[in-house]
């Protein structure tokens, strides 16, 4: 059996953020990035990609996140395949995130 990453919801990633060590991963541009990001998230791109991929606990959990949560199962999924054991790609996206944190 082929190994998946997990969905996550934006509250299930709140949740893991207060309670665990999780790596938070953001995808979107530089520019999106330095805008907003969920707290503690590291930018991943094909110039970090090695450096994460070598100096990264292969067991410890990590959540992707996009723009809608769409390109971020690709990348969840490309983490398995590298020896990942715990992936999750946030459902929704940033977008997603910005409606559970936003204050009225």
């Amino acid at each position: 059996m082929v190994a998946r990453f997990k969905h996550i919801s934006a509250e299930q990633t709140q949740e893991s953020l207060d309670n665990d060590s999780v790596t938070v991963l953001d995808i979107r541009d530089p520019q999106s990035y330095e805008l907003a990001h969920i707290d503690g998230a590291q930018r991943l791109d094909n110039a970090s990609l090695p450096s994460f991929l070598s100096n990264t606990d292969k067991a410890s959990p990590v959540i992707v996140y996009c723009y809608h949560g769409i390109s971020s199962q690709q990348v969840a999924q490309f983490l398995i395949e590298q020896g990942f054991e715990d992936v999750a790609s946030m459902d929704g996206g940033f977008e997603a995130w910005k409606t559970l944190t936003q204050v009225s």
